[in-house]
C-alpha cells in the first residue's frame, strides 16, 4: 500500500494536500481496496459549503457504499468530473487521476495525521 509523505491524512481515510488555498480531497489506496471496484462516485457540486469531519459525497464500490468525509471546511470549487466516467481510477491511481474534489479552505485543516502515523493506522485495520 503507498502512503505518500507529502500528504495529510485523517482517520476516515481520506488524503488531503493543500497548494495556495486550494485543497484537493480523495479517499486513500488502503480505502480503494478496502472499498474493491468503485463503480460510482457522487461528488459535491461546485459552490457546496463543506464543513470538517462531516459527510461531502459517496463512493460505491461492488461491495458497499462509504460516505466521503471532508478534512476541511470551505466552498467546492472543482470536482474530478473524469470520475464520473472512469470511477475505477480511484482504483488505480487514488492519489494522482483520482482525486475526488478541491476545496478553497476557510481554515488550516488540523487534526490530519501524517504518512507515518496513518500507516500506523492502517496496520492496526489489517
Amino acid at each position: 500500500m503507498s502512503v505518500p509523505t507529502e500528504l495529510g491524512y485523517t482517520a476516515k481515510h481520506e488524503w488531503i494536500v493543500v497548494e495556495d488555498g486550494i485543497a484537493t480531497v480523495g479517499i486513500t489506496s488502503f480505502a480503494a481496496e478496502s472499498l474493491g471496484d468503485i463503480v460510482y462516485v457522487e461528488a459535491p457540486e461546485v459552490g457546496t459549503e463543506v464543513t470538517a469531519g462531516e459527510p461531502a459525497g459517496e463512493v460505491e464500490s461492488t461491495k458497499s457504499v462509504s460516505d466521503v468525509y471532508s478534512p476541511v471546511s470551505g466552498e467546492v470549487v472543482e470536482v474530478n468530473e473524469s470520475l464520473e466516467d472512469a470511477p475505477e481510477t480511484i482504483n488505480s491511481a487514488p492519489f494522482e487521476g483520482g482525486w475526488l474534489f478541491r476545496v478553497r479552505i476557510s481554515e488550516e485543516p488540523a487534526n490530519l495525521l501524517s504518512a507515518e502515523e496513518y500507516t500506523k493506522l492502517t496496520e492496526g485495520e489489517n
